[in-house]
């Protein structure tokens, strides 16, 4: 069964949203350094400690939100950001701009997956990312087979 979207563009305030999210949760145990330099308060008292450890902080998250707003504005990552179709069978995903350009995406290329709601994300690296909202699916059906697909290829778990 190969199941097709109807296109569907990605707004960038979306995508930023979701990577960034991605990316503080892959990179949790930043906190913990965070807190391990606040913690030099109790061995050599001075507000430094915290300050210096929340302007690190606070710089961390900037860049971090820099780089995928930054993304968006890449002339090589516009296609990610353009109205797009999708055609999804259990061999591959086949990212269409139209009738005749398309690029094709094997399963193994997807790191992980989330499922919420009301989409699907996909995450093929720290930047890169497929959202897939319930609404470009023709029908329920459609949407149940690509979540069976995922739960195959053990990308979210039942």
């Amino acid at each position: 069964m190969i199941v097709k979207t109807r296109k569907y563009k990605l707004p960038t305030k979306t995508y930023v949203g979701i990577a960034f999210n991605g990316v503080i949760k892959q990179q949790w145990w930043v906190i913990l350094i965070y807190l391990a330099i606040c913690g030099g308060y109790f061995i050599i008292p001075s507000w430094w400690w915290i300050i210096g450890a929340t302007i690190a902080l606070v710089l961390y998250v900037l860049f971090w939100l820099i780089q995928f707003t930054g993304l968006t504005q890449l002339e090589q990552s516009k296609f990610m950001f353009e109205k797009l179709s999708y055609e999804i069978s259990s061999q591959q995903i086949l990212m269409k701009l139209n009738s005749k350009q398309g690029m094709p995406i094997k399963w193994d290329m997807i790191k992980r997956a989330k499922k919420t709601n009301d989409a699907f994300i996909l995450h093929m690296s720290k930047a890169q990312l497929i959202h897939l909202p319930r609404k470009i699916f023709n029908t329920e059906n459609e949407y149940k087979f690509l979540e069976t697909i995922l739960k195959r290829k053990s990308l979210i778990k039942e």
